[in-house]
C-alpha cells in the first residue's frame, strides 16, 4: 500500500462526511465501508473511519470497538489518531464509561495543543457535566471559546478560570 492511497482514502472519506446529509444510514454506511475497503483490514485509518461512520448514526456501542482497534492498530496518519480517542472517548461516555472517556481525555490532553484542542476541551468538559462537576465544565468550555470570540476574549478566559477559584 502506498502513501498516496491512504492519502486519497482519507481525502475521499472527508469529503463523505462532509456529505453525510446526502445519504441514509445504510447507504453512508456502506460507502464508508467501501472506502475504508480499500485498505488493508488492519489498517487504522480504515477502520477508524467504520467507528465514525457508526458513530456518526448515533451507534456508539458500535463505534468504541473500532476506535480502540484503530488505535491498537496505529498507523492513524495526520489528526486521526487525536480524533480517534476524541471521538472513542466522546462514545464511551454515551454508553456509560464516564470515568474512562475522562481519563482517557485527560491523558491525551497531556501530549499537548493543536488545532483539535479545544474540541478536546470540549469532550472534556461533557464529561464533567455528566459526571456532575457542571462548573469546571463549563470553565473549559469558556476558557476555550474566549480564543474565537471577535471580542472579550480576556474577560471571558478570566470569568472562565475563575469558576475554578475557591468562593467564587
Amino acid at each position: 500500500m502506498t502513501a498516496d492511497l491512504k492519502a486519497d482514502v482519507n481525502r475521499r472519506a472527508a469529503a463523505l462526511f462532509a456529505a453525510i446529509d446526502d445519504y441514509d444510514e445504510a447507504g453512508f454506511l456502506a460507502a464508508v465501508d467501501a472506502l475504508a475497503a480499500e485498505l488493508p483490514e488492519d489498517d487504522g485509518d480504515g477502520v477508524f473511519h467504520r467507528g465514525s461512520a457508526r458513530d456518526s448514526w448515533g451507534h456508539s456501542d458500535l463505534a468504541v470497538p473500532l476506535y480502540a482497534r484503530a488505535l491498537e492498530l496505529g498507523g492513524l496518519t495526520g489528526e486521526n489518531r487525536r480524533r480517534a480517542v476524541i471521538q472513542m472517548s466522546s462514545s464511551l461516555r454515551n454508553v456509560g464509561h464516564v470515568e474512562e472517556a475522562l481519563a482517557t481525555l485527560r491523558k491525551e490532553r497531556e501530549l499537548g495543543e493543536d488545532h483539535l484542542s479545544d474540541a478536546l476541551d470540549c469532550a472534556i468538559a461533557l464529561c464533567l457535566s455528566t459526571l456532575g462537576r457542571d462548573r469546571e465544565g463549563l470553565s473549559l468550555v469558556l476558557v476555550a471559546l474566549a480564543k474565537h470570540l471577535p471580542r472579550y476574549n480576556r474577560s471571558m478566559a478570566n470569568y472562565g478560570r475563575a469558576l475554578l477559584e475557591p468562593g467564587e
